[in-house]
């Protein structure tokens, strides 16, 4: 698979992009509003790296990772009580984990194919 195809990673940016925006314009905290950027944009940032760097398995575990955090942001920064900022931080995250998972095996795939493993033969 060459670079800027994955199309798990493009829905990663995509989700990210729209947790990040979206806190522009909806009913929140200061509190909500920084950690659905901070977090949306994190996963953009490591959905653009492993959208770049096919065979870089971490980053796709990063991309899940920033995907569970903007998930649970809304417990985190006490913003349930807004339901739509909670909301896309719950479906913007559950995309972004799904994401990173369904990209783990081409990734692995990808780097395995180069040999470039860290294991031991």
């Amino acid at each position: 698979m060459k670079k800027w195809t994955r199309w798990q990673d493009w829905v990663g940016v995509a989700a990210g992009l729209y947790a990040a925006i979206a806190s522009i314009w909806l009913a929140g905290t200061t509190r909500s509003m920084t950690l659905m950027m901070v977090f949306g944009l994190l996963m953009v940032a490591t959905a653009v790296l492993s959208v770049a760097m096919p065979r870089l398995v971490s980053m796709e575990w990063a991309l899940a990772a920033a995907g569970a955090l903007l998930f649970v942001s809304p417990w985190i920064g006490q913003y349930t009580g807004y339901a739509m900022s909670t909301w896309v931080s719950w479906i913007c995250g559950a995309v972004g984990i799904a994401a990173g998972l369904m990209a783990l095996a081409p990734a692995m795939e990808m780097r395995h194919a180069t040999g470039d493993s860290n294991t031991a033969h």
